[in-house]
C-alpha cells in the first residue's frame, strides 16, 4: 500500500474516533463573529493588557498548517484567506472531550474554535480555546514542500493545493482579480457597455488561428469554439451599440508554450466615430490605470527588468521603422523605407538577415507583407520589454483592418507590446462591405494554400456590414499576459488557475518552452 493509501485509512479511522466524540464529521456550516484577516487587522497592535481589559470574545475557523502537542496543552495555527493566526489549546479550558478531539487533528484538518483572544510569553497574538468544533478531515496529507521544478507540474495539476501551501501562488491570483475588476470598471467609466456574445459559433472568426471542432447533435452540426467574439462585437456597433465590450474566454487550438493556452481570457472592446490612434491612446491609458490598480504603482519586476508603466515611458513606432531600428549590425546597413515596397526588396532584406541572425523563412509565393510581419518578428520583438506601439501593419496579416488611404498595402493597425510579448491588438475597423468580401476571398485563397489559420467567409457577417457600420477602432488585449507581466509570471500556466496540461499519465515535468514558434 502506499504511503497516501495507508495515511488515508489512518486518517479515516481517526474521522471515526472523532464522531464518536460526538462531533459531525462533516457539518453544514458555523458560526464565526471574527475572520483571521479581521482579527489581524484589529488587534495585531493591541497590548497583552488592552486584550484582558476588556476582554475580546471570538469565534473563528480555519486550516491547521502547524499543530504541535506539549503534554496538557499544545498549539496550531488556522489559516484562512491566505492569513494564520496561532490558537492555543489547555486540557482545562476546552475539557477532557475537547483535548481528545485536539489529539486527533492533523495538518490540513478545518476547525472552528470558540475563546478569547491574548498574548504569549512571546508576545503573539492568539486565541486561548475554550471550545472546538471539527469542521472537516484532510485525508490526504500536505506536502512539505510543494515548490521547484520538479513539482511544476503537479502544482499546477494540484491546484487547490498549490494555493494552501504558497502564499505567493495566491497573491498572483487575487492581483489577476484586481486586474479583471480594474478592466472592467475603467470601460464603464468610459461609457462603454458590457455584453455576452456567442462561445459555440457555426462559422469560426475574428482572427486568424486555428479552432476547436464540436457537435450539437439536435441539430446535427459542428460548431467551432470562438477563437475571437470580435465579429459579433461588431455587428453590435451595426446595430447601434456606439462602445461596447466583453471580456471573453477564446479558445485556439494551438501549441503550448510560456505565452500561449488553448483556452485564454480577453478584453475585446469597439467605440464607432474614432479610429486606431483613438483607440490606440485609451488603451494605453487602460493599462496605465491597471497597473496602478493592481500593484499601486507604474513600476513592475520582470524577471531583471524594470518595466515603467508611466504614459511618458511608452514608444510607438511603425513596423518598418521597428526593424530598421532593431536591425543587427551584423546584417550590414539599416534597411530603407523604401525596400519595404516591393517583394525584390523584401527577399533582399531576408537575405541580409538570415546571413547574420536567426533564420526568416521566405516564400515568394507568399505576400511581401506577411514577410515583413515575420522579419518584425524575428528583428525586434526581443527589444520590447518596456511598453511599445508597433503601428501599420501589412494588409496581408490584417484581414479586418482598414487599409491606409495612402498605402493600400498597410493598415491602420498596432500591437502593444511589453516584456517582448503582444499583449494588445487594435485597429481601425473595416467597414466597407464589398472590401470586407474581398479580404475574405484572399483568406480562402491562403487556406485552399495550405494555411488552416486563414479566415472563413462569413456571409452574414457582409451583410451586417452592408447596413451600416460606423467608423470604429476596435481593440482585444491579452488579460493572462498582462497579469503576468503584473505579478512577474514568466508562464502563462502560472496565472491561469487550471491550465491545459498533458494526460496525468504523461511525463511529471511540463515543457515550459515555447513550441509555437
Amino acid at each position: 500500500m502506499a504511503l497516501d493509501e495507508k495515511i488515508y485509512e489512518l486518517r479515516r479511522e481517526k474521522l471515526k474516533q472523532i464522531e464518536a466524540l460526538g462531533q459531525q464529521a462533516y457539518p453544514r456550516k458555523y458560526e464565526f463573529t471574527h475572520t483571521i484577516s479581521q482579527i489581524l487587522a484589529e488587534y495585531s497592535d493591541k497590548t497583552a493588557e488592552q486584550l484582558e481589559n476588556p476582554r475580546v470574545n471570538a469565534r473563528v475557523a480555519g486550516r491547521i498548517m502547524a499543530i504541535r502537542l506539549m503534554g496538557k496543552a499544545g498549539f496550531a495555527h488556522l489559516q484562512q484567506d491566505g492569513q494564520r493566526l496561532q490558537i492555543y489549546v489547555k486540557k482545562d479550558a476546552v475539557g477532557e472531550k475537547g483535548f481528545e478531539l485536539y489529539k486527533l487533528l492533523d495538518l490540513g484538518d478545518h476547525i472552528g474554535v470558540s475563546g478569547y483572544l491574548f498574548r504569549t510569553r512571546t508576545g503573539e497574538l492568539s486565541v486561548h480555546v475554550e471550545e472546538i468544533t471539527f469542521l472537516s478531515k484532510d485525508l490526504l496529507p500536505l506536502p512539505e514542500k510543494w515548490h521547484g521544478l520538479t513539482d511544476v507540474e503537479l502544482r499546477y495539476r494540484q491546484r487547490y493545493v498549490d494555493l494552501v501551501m504558497n502564499p505567493e501562488v495566491r497573491e498572483v491570483f487575487l492581483k489577476r482579480s484586481k486586474l479583471v475588476q480594474s478592466l472592467r470598471r475603467f470601460m464603464d467609466a468610459h461609457g462603454f457597455v458590457e455584453v455576452e456574445t456567442p462561445m459555440m459559433k457555426p462559422i469560426a472568426g475574428g482572427a486568424v488561428a486555428r479552432p476547436f471542432v464540436t457537435h450539437h447533435n439536435t441539430l446535427d452540426m459542428d460548431l467551432f469554439l470562438r477563437i475571437a467574439p470580435e465579429l459579433y462585437l461588431k455587428r453590435l456597433t451595426v446595430g447601434g451599440f456606439d462602445r461596447v465590450y466583453e471580456i471573453n474566454r477564446n479558445f485556439r487550438n494551438e501549441g503550448l508554450g510560456w505565452r500561449w493556452n488553448p483556452e485564454f481570457t480577453m478584453l475585446e472592446f469597439y467605440q464607432a466615430y474614432t479610429d486606431y490612434r483613438g483607440v490606440m491612446d485609451l488603451t494605453q491609458q487602460l493599462i496605465e490605470q491597471a497597473a496602478k490598480d493592481v500593484t499601486g504603482g507604474t513600476k513592475t519586476k520582470w524577471g531583471e527588468d524594470e518595466i515603467d508603466w508611466a504614459g511618458p515611458n511608452w514608444r510607438r513606432m511603425t513596423m518598418r521603422e521597428a526593424i530598421i531600428q532593431y536591425w543587427p549590425e551584423a546584417a550590414g546597413a539599416k534597411p530603407q523605407i523604401s525596400e519595404f515596397s516591393s517583394s525584390e526588396g523584401v527577399e533582399a532584406l531576408v537575405k541580409r538577415f538570415n546571413s547574420a541572425h536567426a533564420h526568416v523563412a521566405y516564400d515568394p509565393k507568399e505576400p511581401a507583407g506577411k514577410t515583413i510581419a515575420a522579419l518584425f518578428e524575428a528583428a525586434a520583438e526581443e527589444h520590447l520589454i518596456q511598453p511599445a506601439i508597433i503601428y501599420e501593419f501589412p494588409t496581408a496579416v490584417s484581414p479586418l483592418s482598414k487599409q491606409k488611404a495612402d498605402e493600400p498595402d498597410w493598415t491602420e493597425r498596432w500591437e502593444i507590446f511589453a516584456g517582448r510579448m503582444e499583449i494588445a491588438n487594435g485597429f481601425s475597423e473595416l467597414n466597407d462591405p464589398e472590401d470586407q468580401r474581398r479580404r475574405f476571398e484572399q483568406q480562402i485563397q491562403e487556406r485552399e494554400r495550405g494555411d488552416d489559420e486563414a479566415h472563413q467567409m462569413d456571409e452574414d457577417y457582409i451583410r451586417a456590414l452592408s447596413y451600416g457600420m460606423p467608423p470604429a477602432g476596435g481593440v482585444g488585449v491579452g488579460v493572462d499576459r498582462l497579469a503576468m507581466l503584473l505579478t512577474d509570471s514568466h508562464t502563462i500556466r502560472d496565472v491561469i488557475l487550471f491550465p491545459l496540461l498533458r494526460p496525468e499519465k504523461a511525463s511529471t515535468t511540463e515543457d515550459t518552452t515555447d513550441t509555437e514558434k
